[in-house]
């Protein structure tokens, strides 16, 4: 399949998923959290900004049904244009809501809305911590293309912005490959990311982080039984 085929395709994914995001927010589901797993929300950074304009768009689609009564062709194909850019703020909304972060036994999925998925093994993280950022710099220090250069490893850093903010930076011991929406790959070794509850998430991986060390160091734990006593565990 052709670039162009390939990125239309990715295209009307992502509209799919905004659309499927609208029927879960109306019925208050969320997508991909299973049972044992934390949810970490990371839209109310954004509510406001899109509701606002989402007002906006609801006072011009007024105006111009008003303005162009004695036009009704013109005044049929901007409705439906606009009634279409209303869902779709609505649905970029409900995308992040229905869509949080997904932090599980074993992997820390971070989203975007309906744009972006990482999968970071729990076991790859080196270190987690608030980092309030505010992303006015262009795309400097962004991740390395997965095939540039013969690159092993990526040393870059990813973004997963919400109103223009990241509040968490997670460091790992290796490279993860983050898929932008129109396709492109990037290995990176540091992901900043935002969270409504940035503190409590960072406090919640570091838990998981623990519980994973200790899964991996209880069997050399046990120090061998002597004469009248037990296996006994460091204190």
């Amino acid at each position: 399949m052709s670039r162009a085929g390939g990125t239309l395709r990715r295209l009307a994914t992502h509209e799919g998923r905004w659309m499927v995001s609208l029927a879960r927010w109306v019925t208050r589901r969320r997508d991909g959290t299973a049972p044992g797993e934390r949810a970490l929300p990371y839209a109310a950074a954004q509510a406001a900004l899109v509701y606002g304009l989402t007002f906006v768009c609801a006072v011009e689609t007024a105006g111009v049904h008003v303005l162009l009564g004695g036009v009704p062709v013109a005044r049929a194909v901007l409705l439906v244009v606009d009634v279409y850019t209303v869902l779709m703020l609505l649905g970029f909304q409900a995308a992040a809501v229905t869509r949080p972060h997904v932090l599980g036994a074993e992997v820390l999925r971070l989203r975007e809305g309906a744009r972006t998925e990482v999968r970071i093994p729990v076991e790859r993280i080196v270190s987690v911590r608030y980092d309030l950022r505010f992303t006015k710099e262009p795309a400097k220090g962004r991740g390395v293309p997965a095939d540039a250069d013969g690159e092993p490893d990526g040393g870059g850093v990813a973004e997963l912005a919400v109103g223009g903010q990241t509040s968490v930076t997670v460091e790992l011991a290796g490279p993860v490959e983050v898929e932008r929406l129109l396709g492109r790959c990037e290995r990176v070794r540091t992901v900043r990311f935002h969270a409504d509850d940035a503190r409590g998430v960072v406090a919640a991986v570091r838990a998981r982080m623990r519980e994973r060390e200790q899964q991996r160091t209880a069997p050399g734990d046990e120090v061998p039984e002597g004469p009248g006593r037990g296996a006994v565990r460091p204190g």
